[in-house]
């Protein structure tokens, strides 16, 4: 067995490598997190794993959802940062196809650890796949120490709200956590607001039906035409902003935050105007 298992990696990576093109392979080969014993880092992430699951995101990425990325250059190349951006879709593709185009398309590629809820680990399969990919359970003992290792994460401060929200709410931002903030003043790294376009219209749902999330202990149990975990092939933009540093305390009373949450909540919105805007098309 075994061997099989190795043998489907195999051709994943090669896959990955033809779906990337020319470069590809040392786009890959330049990621290279600590590792302990086991091959991973601290978190689970394995290099070698994400190479083969790299493979059908990237597949998503390339020819399904058709991703155009816009401003992968106002990244940081290297440093902390948080990438924070909208959340919708009720299935994180958006999460997965802005980290597919920091691999695949930024020169130089990065790395970005996504912020998953805590119920997450309790998916069986799901978490642990999750984790060989990178994504971290959001706590801020989590966050902080990835910061300080000069990480990047990918936050999404509407959370489930929403990634779930009905399609008659569709663009329309949820509230911000402040988490977010208080980790970028602490560790002083920088902002990227970041807007995904596409998303919304990927899986639209028309109802959520409560009683099932409560039995299944979901935050949320859609429901969509299309059935999930199958989305639209709609074609996806994404928009990265300038950088945008904040000073002050992470103490602060939360009306003061408030104020900064809503700067970024408005670069946010901002692009996603533009996108809209430039928009001629959902499927091309």
């Amino acid at each position: 067995m075994a061997g099989v298992g190795d043998e489907i990696k195999q051709r994943l990576q090669r896959w990955t490598l033809e779906l990337g093109g020319p470069g590809m392979r040392e786009r890959l080969e330049k990621l290279t997190p600590p590792r302990n014993e086991y091959g991973v880092d601290p978190y689970g992430f394995d290099v070698d794993f994400l190479q083969a699951a790299t493979a059908p995101l990237l597949w998503l990425y390339r020819k399904y959802f058709r991703v155009e990325p816009h401003g992968l250059e106002r990244v940081p190349n290297e440093g902390r940062v948080l990438l924070v951006a909208n959340h919708s879709g009720q299935l994180p593709f958006d999460a997965a196809m802005v980290e597919v185009a920091c691999l695949a398309d930024k020169d130089p590629p990065r790395a970005v650890r996504a912020l998953v809820d805590r119920w997450v680990p309790t998916l069986p399969f799901v978490s642990t796949f999750f984790a060989r990919c990178g994504q971290v359970v959001g706590t801020p003992e989590n966050c902080r120490r990835l910061l300080a290792a000069d990480e990047a994460l990918l936050v999404f401060p509407e959370g489930t709200r929403g990634l779930n929200k009905p399609f008659a709410e569709r663009y329309q931002l949820k509230e911000f956590g402040q988490g977010f903030m208080r980790l970028a003043l602490e560790s002083e790294a920088p902002i990227v607001p970041v807007a995904v376009v596409g998303a919304e219209e990927q899986a639209p749902a028309f109802l959520d039906l409560q009683p099932l999330a409560r039995l299944f202990a979901f935050p949320h149990f859609p429901i969509t035409p299309t059935g999930l975990p199958l989305p639209l092939p709609v074609r996806y933009r994404i928009w990265f902003g300038e950088p945008m540093r904040f000073t002050g305390s992470p103490d602060d009373e939360d009306p003061v935050l408030e104020s900064k949450v809503a700067r970024v909540r408005a670069a946010v919105a901002s692009l996603l105007a533009r996108g809209l805007e430039e928009r001629r098309h959902l499927f091309w």
